[in-house]
């Protein structure tokens, strides 16, 4: 597929919801033909990401802050502080399914209400859990971390047809200073590394917002600048 194969709808501008003093805009995958794998996993490679069933990219009038990251997972070397946290972390369980679970729900609905209590997602509702996270475009992985018998976090992920894309992740509150956002990452390069996966995409990194800051932490690297992949080493 090439760029002149298809049709892309455009926003409106509207405020910006990860910096405030800039005005946003989106491209939408509108054309139906992009309704399934194989034209997610290209997309993703254009600079692309998912809401729902919704495939967007930012395309905004002043600002390009926002930076497409993919970890190259057949390189990629813990730093020191991420090896003391799967230390730390060893006593949890992960599980995992390819369902999106009703049961995941309460976990949701208070991580968005105490962590994001100031985000465009507050208050979490059902409906909104369901239209955000689940999707019919691709195999979806759900990498559930568990502390004895009590859920404390879910990573919601996508499998392209070469990389896991991290879709978003949502945990205990309670467990903040168990890093679990940060774990979840850890653990999607490991299931990318055993099934032979080469890359774990995180979304868009923007320096300049706290909430989106923490994704060029894991080494080395991919960004998206100017239409090409320009690796990043330590």
């Amino acid at each position: 597929m090439s760029s002149s194969d298809f049709k892309l709808g455009i926003t409106k501008t509207f405020p910006c919801n990860y910096l405030p003093e800039e005005q946003e805009r989106l491209l939408i995958a509108v054309d139906d033909r992009f309704q399934n794998n194989d034209s997610y996993t290209w997309l993703m490679t254009q600079g692309f990401r998912r809401s729902g069933n919704q495939i967007y990219r930012p395309h905004c009038p002043s600002c390009n802050a926002c930076q497409s990251i993919r970890v190259l997972v057949d390189s990629f070397s813990p730093s020191r502080s991420q090896k003391r946290l799967l230390k730390r972390s060893s006593h949890f369980v992960l599980k995992k399914s390819t369902e999106l679970k009703d049961d995941y729900y309460p976990l949701y609905e208070k991580y968005i209400n105490t962590v994001h209590a100031d985000g465009a997602m507050y208050p979490a509702s059902y409906q909104q859990f369901k239209n955000f996270l689940a999707c019919k475009i691709s195999e979806q992985l759900f990498i559930e971390t568990w502390d004895k018998e009590k859920l404390i976090s879910v990573a919601v992920t996508d499998k392209l047809e070469n990389a896991l894309s991290a879709v978003y992740t949502f945990y205990h509150p309670d467990y903040r200073k168990s890093a679990l956002g940060i774990l979840s990452i850890l653990n999607q390069i490991r299931i990318c590394a055993e099934i032979k996966l080469p890359y774990l995409y995180l979304g868009y990194q923007i320096d300049n917002c706290q909430k989106m800051n923490y994704k060029d932490r894991y080494f080395p690297y991919e960004k998206l600048t100017e239409n090409n992949w320009l690796i990043v080493n330590k």
